[in-house]
Parts: C-alpha cells; structure tokens; sequence
C-alpha cells in the first residue's frame, strides 16, 4: 500500500467486482426473505434455513455493499479526475437522487439500505481529499473503534437514563403494521416512523460508523487495485480467505457465546448490547473478507462460470434491489395475498433462490441489448443532466 495516491486512470471494468456485486445482492435477498421483507422481524427466524441464511449473509451482504460503494465512488472521482473534471459536487448530487429513490423505496419497504449509503455517501467528500491511503486507513479504524457507542456505554454506566433506556426500534409498533396494516397504513407508518426506526436499527447496532469505515477502506481498495489484483492472484486470494476465515472462526464460534446477551424492557443492559454490537462488526468484517477471498479463489478456477453468473445482477443491482421489495412485498405482507403467515423460511428461500435465477436471465438479456440497467441510466442521465445518454448498445454516444 502505497502512502499516497498516484494519479489515476481510467481502469478497464473489473468484471469480479461485478460478480462481488451480484453476490452481495444475492445475500440480501437472502436476508429479507429469511425475515419475510420485515414480517418476520416480529417472529422468531431460528429455525435451520433461518440461522443458516443469517450465519452466511446476516450483517455481511450489507457491509459488502458498502465496501463497494466506497470503491465505486472511488472509481468514479479517478475517471473524472483523469479528465481533469472536478465531480464534487456532481457527485453530491447523485447521492442526493439517490437518496431519492431510496425515499420512494422505503414507503413501501421502509429497512431498505439507500437512503442509508446515500446519506453517509456524503462522508466519501472529505474523505476523498485524504490523499494518504495510511490515513484513510487510519480514520477507518477509528471508525470501527464504534467510538459513540462506546461513548452512550460510558454514560450508561455513569447513570444516565436515556443512554441506558431500551433502543426506539424495540419499542415501535411497526412490525405489526407490517403484518396486519393496509397499503395506506404501510405507507403512512413508512414515511415517519419506518425512517426513525431505520435509524435506530444502524445507530444501535453500530453500523453507522461501521458503513463509515468500510467506505474508507473501499476508497483505498480502489486507489491500490486490490480487487484487480486479486481476481487475477490466487495467493492473495487464499491469504485473505485463510485469515478472515480464521478470524470469523475464533469470533463466531469462541468470543461470540462468551458474551452475554441483552434483555429487553427494563433490564435491556446497554453494556452487554454494546458488546455485541461490536462483536457482530468485527465477525460481519472478518467474514466478508474471507468470502471476497472465497469468490477470488473461484474465480480463478474452473468455477468461474458459476461465479460469473453473479455478473449481470452485479451491474444492475439499483433496479434489481428495488424490483425485490415491489415484487415480495405485496406477496408477502397482510395487504396483499399474506403469503408470509402461510410460507416458512424454507419456502421463502427457495423461492428467493428462484426469483433471483430469474433475475440473472433478465439481467444477461438486457444487457445483450442496452448499456445498463433501467434505474441505473435514469440515475446516470439524471446525475449528468443528460437524457441523451445512450441506453441501446447500438446507438453510439454524440
């Protein structure tokens, strides 16, 4: 790693990153299929397909898009920097369509992750004019020291009431509009209180500072090329498979059941909530280095076929992340056909598994013909004021 930048060119597209993508999109599905879009975060998810689903992709999947946020928007500023254009605050604003969407999204399935990657996307600025990759790393670290959690343990342990007092999301009653409400009723809970209650979630279980500092750290990757190089190294693949894998390991399986668990109403005990929460980053950041590794490896074997299928979602995961909660969402909740009082984990993950084949043949067969995804050229024109920009792969740019 180098202590600061070089100057940038422009990169040929990392077709492995797509695939990372795809995998980490695959997982999310995964995830809110395990909790019913939400419904079955009122309910119990530990049977086997549940804790299965959670042990691969819970608090990784997440934190794997947020790696790559901070690589794309990396990306993006190189590009732009090579052609001497200044895309701050172009940038700025794309976060802010994107916050956009994330915001329409939400009225229907207020625990979707854009808004959140778009509002701290404005950290990857000043972030950005940290030209020192050991900085960067450094300011990640802090970030993952979960400093104001730390800080509400401290005050908790001083006395005071409102650090100590039970999370708001596990005193919402959002969960049983999402089981019982009306489309009207969903709407209206959404708008409001799915957002405070969203908040709550990544305050509480520190994945505000964590997406902060992932987003550093995929800065850094971009700027040394790793993922470039190690879709092309085995060894680098294998040593990072190995000690993430080792970490994750003595952290799941050693550290994890030595840490007590948090009660609930007034014996709620922020300490030992705090305590997981941090536990949970660091197996969340330890596995997915040991997963990326994992894809790294395939992808240099005769496996990469398979991985590649992951390619097509990978370049359209704006609208294809959408497309989950407009198509599982009416199935699933009371408003619709209720499905999720019918179907169990296994029913919903096999299914999931399903729709997202699905989703791989619509993404191949799109992208025979056009240049990215449908949200993806809307948020690109719009990002650049440009309606011209070419979507038919036959249509060449003015």
């Amino acid at each position: 790693m180098n202590g600061t930048s070089s100057a940038q060119v422009r990169p040929e597209r990392i077709e492995y990153v797509d695939a990372l993508r795809g995998f980490a999109l695959f997982g999310l599905l995964m995830v809110h299929s395990a909790e019913a879009f939400g419904v079955g975060l009122s309910r119990s998810t530990d049977d086997t397909w549940g804790q299965a689903i959670f042990f691969l992709f819970g608090s990784k999947a997440f934190a794997i898009f947020a790696l790559l946020f901070g690589f794309s928007f990396a990306t993006i500023m190189a590009n732009q920097r090579g052609r001497g254009v200044d895309f701050t605050a172009r940038f700025a604003w794309r976060l802010l369509l994107l916050m956009g969407i994330g915001f329409v999204h939400s009225l229907l399935y207020s625990p979707e992750i854009l808004r959140l990657l778009a509002f701290l996307g404005l950290l990857l600025i000043p972030l950005d004019r940290v030209r020192s990759n050991y900085a960067l790393m450094a300011i990640a670290g802090l970030f993952f020291l979960q400093i104001p959690l730390l800080i509400q343990w401290l005050l908790a342990q001083s006395g005071n009431a409102f650090a100590a007092s039970e999370p708001y999301f596990a005193r919402s009653g959002l969960w049983d509009v999402f089981r019982n409400g009306s489309l009207g009723e969903l709407i209206e809970a959404n708008l409001i209180e799915g957002n405070l209650v969203k908040w709550s979630i990544n305050w509480s279980f520190g994945r505000v500072s964590e997406i902060a500092g992932l987003f550093a750290v995929g800065v850094v990757i971009q700027r040394t090329g790793f993922f470039a190089r190690i879709a092309k190294d085995r060894g680098i693949a294998l040593a990072l498979l190995l000690i993430g894998g080792t970490i994750f390991a003595i952290l799941e399986f050693l550290v994890k059941p030595m840490v007590p668990g948090s009660g609930s109403g007034s014996e709620f005990a922020i300490g030992p909530f705090t305590e997981r929460a941090i536990l949970f980053q660091w197996i969340g950041i330890s596995a997915i280095a040991a997963q990326i590794g994992l894809l790294a490896l395939l992808w240099n074997s005769p496996a990469q076929r398979l991985v590649g299928l992951f390619r097509g979602p990978g370049r359209m995961t704006l609208t294809l992340y959408v497309a989950h909660s407009f198509v599982a969402v009416p199935i699933l909740y009371q408003f619709g056909l209720g499905m999720a009082e019918v179907w169990d984990t296994q029913t919903r993950i096999l299914l999931a598994i399903a729709f997202f084949g699905m989703q791989i043949l619509f993404a191949h067969w799109w992208y025979a013909r056009y240049r990215y995804g449908p949200l993806e050229w809307t948020w690109r024109a719009a990002t650049l004021n440009d309606w011209k920009v070419p979507l038919r792969k036959n249509v060449q740019p003015a």
